[in-house]
């Protein structure tokens, strides 16, 4: 499932392709999504897109009549940026033919993938975005917030920094990666995780977040950038996808086991 590297690597690739100009056509090819794709989209033809931003997992792109794109990439999609002449792939759903004579196509074998028309308003008050919890890579997430949000809770540190309404985008490769750097074990109760221990928590999740975007995000089934090229992140995970083989650090066989019907990898002498 692409991650919050992902998305961010995706909109970083789409952006200079994207804004400033105009939507001029909008190919629906099958809307039976996650959610079905609105007929209202039609309305954002002949739009100028302003602005494409993230929030969490999802890509919002901002037009000038103050509509906006909701676009989640769920279990498989990827956006890429072609000429409108390539060839349609069988999943490929979804084509924004820009100004500038590209195409950003949207691409989903599952169907799990979100791709909304929002005639006006905030998009961030929509209801998939209006509960999320803070930005991992930004002020607002703290210390003291993750702490709050562990206080009193018995459910292990690794689900806990899953939970979107605690910080989003720490889906299950950065939440093992991010735990392994600050030597947490994943399954350890959340409450009981010292102020001390997630502050280096908190850091961690930033410092491997931030990593995987400079790398281009990790590439494991499906995820491709916006140019098609894999992102590399993969070939620096310590312990994700790692069962039985050593530690990079200490050289103990990485441990795995399923923790809310999720695959999870720790070390266990580095990790305590």
């Amino acid at each position: 499932m692409p991650e919050l590297p992902e998305v961010e690597t995706t909109r970083r690739g789409i952006e200079p392709h994207l804004v400033g100009t105009t939507l001029r056509e909008i190919i629906i090819r099958r809307r039976d999504l996650r959610e079905p794709i609105p007929e209202s989209i039609s309305q954002a033809e002949g739009r100028r897109a302003l602005a494409i931003r993230r929030r969490s997992k999802y890509l919002i792109v901002d037009l000038d009549d103050g509509s906006s794109l909701l676009i989640h990439l769920g279990m498989s999609g990827s956006l890429r940026v072609i000429p409108p002449s390539e060839p349609w792939k069988t999943h490929d759903h979804v084509g924004l033919t820009l100004s500038s004579g590209l195409q950003v196509r949207f691409h989903d074998p599952r169907r799990f993938g979100i791709f909304l028309h929002l005639p006006s308003g905030d998009p961030l008050s929509h209801p998939l975005l209006g509960n999320l919890g803070p930005e991992p890579l930004e002020d607002g997430f703290t210390v003291d917030i993750l702490a709050k949000a562990c206080a009193r809770r018995s459910i292990p540190i690794k689900l806990a920094i899953m939970d979107a309404k605690t910080v989003v985008g720490v889906g299950n490769i950065y939440a093992s990666e991010a735990l392994f750097r600050s030597k947490i074990r994943p399954d350890t109760p959340a409450s009981t995780v010292s102020k001390l221990r997630l502050k280096r928590l908190t850091q961690a999740i930033r410092d491997v977040l931030s990593d995987s975007i400079a790398e281009g995000g990790t590439t494991l089934r499906d995820f491709l950038k916006s140019d098609g090229e894999p992102g590399y992140f993969r070939q620096k995970l310590f312990v994700y996808d790692r069962k039985d083989e050593l530690c990079r650090l200490c050289g103990t066989p990485v441990r795995h086991a399923v923790m809310g019907q999720r695959s999870t990898y720790w070390c266990p002498k580095c990790q305590k």
